[in-house]
């Protein structure tokens, strides 16, 4: 399974915005600004669903097994039967939604637009249950962890109580004041991960105790033409190796890190594409990687989009850090 490629009888056309493994399954859900949302059944390699909509989807992701969410640069928020192809629109922002989340613990979809609003939508009537509204500006990456909601927006990470929204738990501003490209929840604890569009990561354990021991560091200082920083565009940990986690960037690359020893554990060769997105299924044993251009740098590279999968668990993440070598 390492470095395979997903097989399309119709080719994903267009950029691919989100991927997310299910909840229960290797079924890999993938939205993309071709306007569709997919749903591939890895263990088999048959592609179980596709369904069309009338705009380019920018976020999806589970509310269930057998329920999927998606958000697109019409505002409409949508909810998809993975068993059919009927969807129905749970509500829509004032401007191009472009974040979806769902939480299991309070049963909302979070959603977040250009309209610089957060929305909490009741997932039986389908009405907003609460709203954040003026903002300092468009939310970059959101991130749940239990009631807990983390929202990225320019250089700080905001957290609030999804049980009483209004209310402001914490705000973190990066220490380098750079723009956040995302931010990406510990599964266990209060703990995230920032990547900025800089080639920063910024690790907080535990951004609600005093002396938390966080600390920010470089994926490597430049790109391989000495010129630029790259952008880190999604980060994901290892959902059963607590101090793992794993970094995807704009020129390609996909490196394991350990949070604990704050090394580099090993690095994946190149991808064609821009990192778009990573997903780890729910054993923690494959890492899918979605290689595609992001449209958020200008020098981007166009190859036709494309989704991997490697086996990266505890016993292949050691074996590609005993062969592998530092970046030069």
């Amino acid at each position: 399974m390492n470095g395979a490629c997903l097989e399309f009888e119709d080719q994903i056309t267009d950029a691919v915005s989100r991927i997310r493994f299910a909840p229960l399954s290797n079924n890999l859900l993938i939205s993309s600004w071709d306007s569709k949302l997919r749903l591939y059944d890895v263990d088999r390699s048959l592609l179980r669903f596709e369904v069309a909509s009338e705009a380019a989807l920018l976020d999806c992701c589970f509310q269930s097994e057998s329920v999927a969410l998606s958000v697109g640069s019409d505002g409409f928020v949508t909810r998809y039967d993975l068993h059919s192809t009927n969807g129905d629109t749970i509500g829509n922002h004032e401007d191009i939604a472009t974040r979806v989340g769902y939480s299991e613990e309070t049963c909302q979809i979070i959603t977040a637009g250009l309209d610089k609003k957060i929305i909490c939508w009741d997932t039986r009537t389908t009405r907003p249950l609460a709203c954040l509204e003026k903002l300092d500006a468009e939310v970059e990456s959101m991130s749940l962890s239990g009631f807990i909601l983390m929202v990225a927006i320019g250089a700080s990470v905001y957290m609030y109580d999804l049980r009483n929204l209004d209310k402001l738990v914490q705000s973190k501003e990066s220490k380098a004041d750079v723009r956040i490209r995302c931010v990406s929840s510990h599964h266990s604890s209060r703990g995230y991960a920032v990547g900025s569009i800089d080639g920063r990561v910024t690790l907080e354990i535990d951004p609600t105790v005093s002396n938390d021991m966080g600390y920010t560091f470089r994926c490597y200082p430049k790109s391989r033409d000495g010129k630029f920083l790259v952008p880190v565009n999604d980060i994901v940990f290892n959902p059963h190796i607590g101090s793992a986690f794993v970094t995807g960037d704009n020129e390609g690359y996909v490196m394991a890190w350990d949070a604990r020893s704050k090394r580099k554990l090993c690095e994946l060769p190149r991808y064609p594409n821009s990192v778009a997105s990573l997903s780890y299924n729910r054993e923690g044993q494959i890492l899918a990687i979605a290689s595609s251009y992001t449209y958020q740098e200008a020098n981007e590279k166009e190859e036709p989009p494309q989704i991997f999968l490697h086996n990266l668990d505890d016993n292949s993440i050691r074996s590609c850090a005993g062969g592998s070598s530092s970046r030069k």
